[in-house]
C-alpha cells in the first residue's frame, strides 16, 4: 500500500488483515475512505469487528467534500460504524483552517447518528478550548516516543497526559486516539528504539491506560513503508511488519538482542579494559602500516619511483586524518555525549511568544513556486510576525510583479522590496531587509524561496529564545519533492545523511554549521555582525562568527520547511561546487580562530568539528590531483617499461581502504540513524561520490582564487536531453575513459603478475569511480526527459 502512489490493498487483502487484527481487538480505526478502503466496514461487519471511521481532511476542499458524502453514506449503511472522525491532525499540520474543521464537523454531524470528533495531538485540544465545543467526544493523540520519553516511563507518561485532558474537559468523554511506539528510530542521539523496547513501552502504555478505564488505539496494525516523512521511525511503528509478522511480544519476558553496532562503539570508545585493548590494536595496526611503509621504501631503486610515493604519502598522511574523522564520527554517532544538547518543540503553555520578522530573498525565481511560500508564511500559527520578500536585481518584471501584487493581496504585515541593482548577492539582500526590519523585531527568521513552511515553526522553536545565550536555532533543509524521481531520492538522501547525523552530533558541541534556510536568529546579534558579502556561504560564515563571539546555537533536527531538489545534476553539481569553495573561502578568512586559537572564544571541540567537518573535502581536493598523479605515472610505465614500477602496494591501498569504509560507515549509520531501507543507503551513496571530483575542484579553487560569484540554484526547470546531460559531464567521462584505459594498457603489457602491479591497478579502477558515480546521476537526472520523449513518439 502506498496512498502517495494511490495503490491500496484489495478486499481479499483486508480481510486476511482483519481476520488477524480480531485475534487481539474486537475494534479497529481507519483514517480514510479513498480507494479500496471504503471496503473497510462491510468486511469488519461480517467479521464482528466495531470501527472508528476516519475522514482524511486536506487542502482540497473538493476532496474533502468526496470523502464527507462517502464517509456519511457509509455510516449510515454499516451499524459496526460507532464513531466518526474527521480529519487527523489536520489542524497541526495547517491542512486547514478552524474555521473550515469546524463547519465539516458541524456537517457530519448533522448527517449522522453516532458521534463524531476530530484527531489531534493533545496539545491541540488543551491549547484550543474551542475545538472542544465543535465535537462529541476528544479524541487526543498521546505519543511519549515525539515527547523524547525514555521507553520505560512511556506508561507513566500517557496516563499523566490523559489525566492532564480530563482534568481540562470533564464533561467530555476522552478517547485516546493514537498511542503506541515505534520499533526503528531516535528521538535522540542517545535513545535508539527496537522491536523490544517496542514491546515494553505499548505494554506500559496499554496496562496504564487499562487501568484508568480509557479508551484507546494502538498506533498501528502494520508497517508501512511508505511512510517515510516521519524519519526513520515512520515505517515502523506496526504491531506487524509489513509482510505481516508478528513483532509484539504479547506475553512473558522481553529478550533484548545485542546491538553490535553499539557494542562496537562502546568497546573502541568506552572506558573499560576491552576498549583498552581495543585501542592497543589499533596504534599496533599503525604501527604495522609505518613499518610496511619504510619497508617499501626501502625497496625503491629508481628515481623515478620517488615521484610516485611522494605524492602518494601525501595522500597518506591526509587519508590517515580522514580515516580518524571518519571513525569518531560513528563513534559519536553511536555513543553521543554525558551531556546531549536538545532543543526539542516547546508545545506547552508559554509566553513568550516575541515578535518575529521573516526574510525572503529571491532572484529571478519562477513565481508561482514564491507565492506558494508565502501562502503558506500566511498560515503560520503564531501571533506576531511580518514577512519582508526582496527580489535582487531580477531584469524581467513579469517575474518579480506578480509575487509583488500578492504580498499585496495578503495584507499588510507583508511588505516587498525590488532592488536593482543591489550588489552582494543573497547576503546584500539580506543586509537590505535587516534595514526595513521592524523595530519591535527580536527574531530573524530566514527561508528560502521555495520552502513551503509547517505552521508551527515559530510557534515551537521561538520559545528556545527565553535562554538570554541562545542566538541562533536552526531546522535542517528539508524537500517535498524527493520522491518525484530517482534522481531526486539520490539526491535527498545525500541530503539526509548530513541533517540527521553530521549536524546531530556538531550540536551536542555547540558546533553545527548554519545553513541559510529554517534559521531563526537574535535580531539584535544579527545586526551587529550582518551578513558577509565576500562570502559565497554567507550562511555558514555567520554562523561561524557567531560562535568566536560566545554564543550558543541549536539544533532541532524535526523537518519544519520543505523546498526543492535540484532539476538537473548540473545544478546538484554548481550547489555542491559554491559550498565547497565558501567552506575554503571561510577557513582562509577564519584561520586564525579555526587553527591558531586567538582572540576567539572557540571551544576546542568546535574548532575540531568546523575542520572536521571540511577535511573530507579537503581530502578530495588532494584526490583530484592524485587522479592526474597517477594517469601520469602509469604514462610513464607504459612508455618507459624497463626504467619505471608501480609504487609498492602499501602506497597505492590507502585511498581503496578510505572509499571501502567511508561507503561501510555511510551505510551502517545511514541504516541506523536515517532509513532502514538499504535502497537509500545506497542512494546516498552514489550521489555523495557523484560529487567528488565536483568538490575537488571546488577545493583547489578556494585554495587559490580569493572569490568566485555567488551561483543561485535554478528551480522548477525542465529537465535536460541525455546529449545535453552528458556534456555537462564531459570530463567526469574522458576521466574515467583514461583511467579505465590506463588499468586495461597496463594489464595487458605489464600483466598482473605482483602485488604491486594489482594493487596499481586496482587504484586506477578505484579512482574511476567517482566519475562513473557522476556519469549514472546524469544519466538519472534526464531520465524524465527521456520517458516524456519517448511516449511522444509512441
Amino acid at each position: 500500500m502506498s496512498p502517495q502512489r494511490g495503490i491500496y490493498p484489495s478486499s481479499a487483502q483486508i480481510r486476511e488483515d482483519l481476520v488477524m487484527l480480531k485475534a487481539m481487538t474486537g475494534r479497529i480505526r481507519t483514517y480514510s475512505v479513498e480507494g479500496s478502503l471504503r471496503h473497510i466496514p462491510r468486511i469488519a461487519q461480517a467479521l464482528g469487528l466495531k470501527v472508528t471511521l476516519g475522514i482524511w481532511i486536506g487542502k482540497d476542499d473538493a476532496r474533502n467534500h468526496q470523502e464527507i458524502a462517502l464517509a456519511i453514506r457509509l455510516t449510515r449503511r454499516f451499524s459496526c460504524i460507532d464513531r466518526v472522525l474527521v480529519g487527523n491532525e489536520s489542524l497541526y499540520d495547517g491542512l486547514i483552517t478552524f474555521e473550515r474543521l469546524a463547519g465539516y464537523l458541524r456537517h457530519v454531524r448533522q448527517h449522522v447518528d453516532v458521534p463524531v470528533s476530530t484527531s489531534e495531538q493533545w496539545h491541540q485540544w488543551r491549547d484550543i478550548p474551542a475545538l472542544v465545543e465543535q465535537v462529541d467526544f476528544i479524541a487526543a493523540h498521546i505519543l511519549p516516543y515525539w515527547e523524547a520519553e525514555h521507553f520505560m516511563q512511556a506508561g507513566k507518561a500517557v496516563s499523566s497526559l490523559a489525566q492532564t485532558l480530563e482534568r481540562l474537559y470533564p464533561g467530555k468523554p476522552l478517547l485516546i486516539s493514537e498511542v503506541g511506539w515505534p520499533s526503528r528510530g531516535s528521538v535522540t542521539k542517545q535513545t535508539h528504539s527496537s522491536i523490544p523496547t517496542q514491546t515494553v513501552a505499548i505494554r506500559q502504555q496499554v496496562n496504564a491506560l487499562q487501568d484508568q478505564g480509557y479508551e484507546y488505539f494502538v498506533i498501528e496494525a502494520f508497517d508501512q513503508p511508505w511512510k517515510t516523512i516521519e524519519g526513520l521511525s515512520g515505517p515502523h511503528w506496526g504491531l506487524f511488519t509489513a509482510r505481516r509478522r508478528l513483532k509484539l511480544q504479547r506475553t512473558g519476558p522481553v529478550g533484548v538482542p545485542v546491538d553490535w553496532g553499539y557494542a562496537f562503539s562502546r568497546l573502541l570508545g568506552g572506558s573499560q579494559p576491552g576498549a583498552r585493548r581495543t585501542r592497543r590494536l589499533l596504534i599496533l595496526c599503525l604501527t604495522t602500516y609505518i613499518a610496511l611503509t619504510l619497508i617499501g621504501v626501502s625497496r625503491l631503486h629508481d628515481p623515478m619511483s620517488w615521484f610516485g610515493v611522494t605524492l602518494t604519502m601525501i595522500w597518506a598522511a591526509f587519508t590517515l586524518a580522514l580515516l580518524s574523522v571518519e571513525i569518531h564520527e560513528f563513534l559519536e554517532s553511536q555513543l553521543g555525549t554525558e551531556h546531549p544538547r536538545q532543543f526539542l518543540p516547546i508545545r506547552g503553555a508559554c509566553h513568550y511568544r516575541p515578535f518575529v520578522s521573516i526574510h525572503v530573498a529571491c532572484y529571478n525565481e519562477p513565481a508561482a513556486m514564491v507565492i506558494q511560500t508565502l501562502n503558506a508564511l500566511s498560515l503560520l500559527h503564531y501571533p506576531d510576525y511580518e514577512v519582508l520578500v526582496i527580489d535582487n536585481n531580477t531584469s524581467d518584471p513579469q517575474v518579480w510583479e506578480p509575487v509583488q501584487r500578492h504580498c499585496e493581496s495578503l495584507g499588510p504585515r507583508f511588505r516587498f522590496f525590488h532592488v536593482a541593482p543591489l550588489a552582494g548577492f543573497k547576503a546584500g539582500a539580506l543586509n537590505y531587509l535587516l534595514e526595513h526590519t521592524s523595530a519591535a523585531a527580536h527574531i530573524i527568521a530566514v527561508i528560502d524561496s521555495d520552502y513551503v513552511i509547517e505552521r508551527n515553526w515559530l510557534y515551537e522553536m521561538v520559545p528556545h529564545f527565553q535562554a538570554p545565550h541562545i542566538a541562533l536555532i536552526q531546522a535542517p533543509q528539508d524537500y517535498r519533492d524527493g520522491q518525484q524521481s530517482l534522481f531526486k531520492r539520490c539526491c535527498h538522501a545525500e541530503y539526509q545523511g548530513f541533517f540527521n547525523i553530521g549536524m546531530v552530533i556538531r550540536n551536542d558541541y555547540n558546533a553545527i554549521i548554519q545553513h541559510g534556510t529554517m534559521t531563526l536568529i537574535r535580531h539584535s546579534i544579527l545586526q551587529a555582525l550582518r551578513w558577509a558579502p565576500w562570502c559565497i556561504c554567507e550562511d555558514a560564515e555567520l554562523g561561524l562568527r557567531l560562535l568566536e563571539s560566545g554564543h550558543a546555537t541549536g539544533y532541532m533536527p524535526a523537518s519544519y520547511g520543505k523546498g526543492l531538489v535540484p532539476d538537473t545534476f548540473l545544478d546538484f553539481k554548481k550547489q555542491r561546487h559554491r559550498w565547497a569553495y565558501g567552506a575554503m573561502q571561510i577557513i582562509k578568512r577564519h584561520a586564525n580562530s579555526l587553527i591558531r586559537a586567538r582572540q576567539n572564544k572557540l571551544s576546542t571541540a568546535q574548532r575540531y568539528h568546523f575542520l572536521a567537518g571540511w577535511l573530507p573535502w579537503m581530502c578530495e581536493g588532494i584526490n583530484y590531483l592524485l587522479i592526474f598523479a597517477t594517469l601520469f605515472w602509469s604514462f610513464i610505465m607504459l612508455v618507459l617499461p624497463g626504467q619505471s614500477n608501480p609504487v609498492p602496494w602499501i602506497f597505492a591501498a590507502p585511498p581503496i581502504v578510505t572509499l571501502l569504509i567511508r561507503t561501510l560507515k555511510i551505510a551502517s549509520l545511514y541504516t541506523r540513524l536515517v532509513s532502514t531501507d538499504w535502497k537509500h543507503a545506497f542512494a546516498a551513496t552514489l550521489a555523495g561520490m557523484a560529487l567528488y571530483p565536483t568538490i575537488g575542484k571546488a577545493v583547489l579553487a578556494g585554495c587559490f582564487t580569493r572569490g568566485l560569484p555567488f551561483f543561485r540554484t535554478p528551480k522548477a526547470v525542465s529537465t535536460q536531453g541525455l546529449s545535453v546531460a552528458l556534456s555537462h559531464v564531459r570530463e567526469e567521462v574522458w576521466l574515467m575513459v583514461l583511467l579505465w584505459t590506463a588499468a586495461l594498457a597496463l594489464g595487458l603489457t605489464r600483466g598482473l603478475g605482483t602485488v604491486d602491479m594489482s594493487g596499481w591497478v586496482m587504484l586506477l579502477l578505484t579512482q574511476s569511480l567517482p566519475c562513473l558515480a557522476a556519469v549514472v546521476m546524469t544519466i538519472l537526472s534526464c531520465m524524465p526527459a527521456l520517458g516524456m520523449r519517448q511516449d511522444e513518439n509512441g
